[in-house]
């Protein structure tokens, strides 16, 4: 069994020269590809000088991660594709855990490695933690991360567990299950389009595993800060565009109580003072309408299956009940 792991860059070549060296020195099972999105930068120079043992994949636009990785992957012809963030890095052994659990249990199609805070590397990190669930109303959350709250790695998720979805930032599937799924959505751009397509896994009665014996340590917000608008914008849109194409049961209810639910967040922004994020969420919510139909038409082809969500709401607990612990 064959591994690619596959770096998405785009103006990434300070992040490349931090954490490329720990990549080729504990990566010996795996092929490495940097699939660059036209960088404006000296990115792609860079790799060919200093790591000329790196495939380069030039895409001749920056069409954000998810229309970037379906491009490279086209040329990509290993087994088992490991979609790993720039600002990732790796430790010894990593890949070793993962492609037991690949080679010994055939019905795995996806995997996350447990993710800690590369800033704060006694913490789980925001993005993935220790591997994600969807909440009754549709919102993602982690084990070790519920909304902002960071839980201490006391390595109480050490374990090998079924979760829902796989963060992006160190994302593993199998070639034929990328396949078959056709892949990420475009029209996402970039945020939860990994979460959309562990729902479509899902739904097709897929297997996505947690393996925390395998930890990877990520900076998170390299590209796109937390604090940064456009990433609410693309996060309140997308969550959106996810449940609409996969949740199963009274959709019209769940799209109602979501917006409710957005427009609750809309008045904590106004009470922190972040203008610029109500105007996301008000363009989040205008370009969901915008792209209903062509949401609904991709829901009309896709399979619905009941069963995704946890039954506790997340925000209750978190916000209301003052509950943290994922």
């Amino acid at each position: 069994m064959k591994i690619a792991v596959v770096i998405l860059n785009w103006n990434g070549q300070k992040l490349l020269e931090q954490f490329l060296p720990a990549v080729m020195a504990f990566s010996e099972e795996a092929n490495i590809y940097v699939a660059d999105n036209a960088s404006t930068d000296d990115s792609v120079h860079y790799i060919k000088e200093n790591f000329p043992e790196i495939t380069i994949i030039e895409n001749s636009e920056n069409g954000g991660y998810a229309k970037g990785y379906n491009d490279a992957l086209k040329q990509v012809e290993e087994d088992i594709y490991c979609l790993l963030n720039s600002d990732v890095e790796v430790t010894e052994n990593w890949l070793e855990s993962i492609l037991e659990e690949f080679e010994n249990n055939p019905e795995t199609a996806i995997i996350q490695p447990k993710i800690l805070d590369y800033k704060n590397k006694a913490y789980f990190e925001y993005a993935g933690a220790a591997g994600g669930f969807i909440d009754k109303y549709g919102y993602p959350f982690c084990r070790g991360r519920v909304f902002n709250t960071l839980e201490k790695d006391n390595k109480q998720y050490n374990d090998k567990t079924n979760i829902f979805w796989a963060s992006g930032a160190c994302f593993f599937i199998r070639k034929s299950v990328f396949k078959n799924l056709g892949g990420f959505d475009e029209s996402f751009f970039a945020h939860m389009e990994e979460i959309d397509l562990c729902w479509r896994a899902f739904n097709q009665d897929l297997k996505t595993v947690y393996i925390g014996t395998s930890t990877v340590y990520h900076v998170g917000g390299a590209t796109l800060k937390n604090t940064n608008p456009k990433k609410s914008y693309l996060n309140f849109r997308n969550s959106l565009f996810t449940i609409t194409k996969n949740a199963s049961g009274n959709l019209f209810f769940l799209i109602f109580t979501r917006l409710l639910l957005d427009g609750l967040a809309s008045i904590m922004f106004l009470f922190t003072l972040k203008f610029q994020h109500i105007l996301a969420v008000l363009k989040a919510h205008l370009s969901f309408y915008k792209n209903l139909p062509d949401l609904l038409k991709k829901r009309a082809v896709l399979h619905q299956k009941a069963g995704y969500f946890q039954t506790k709401s997340i925000v209750w607990d978190y916000y209301i009940k003052g509950t943290y612990r994922s």
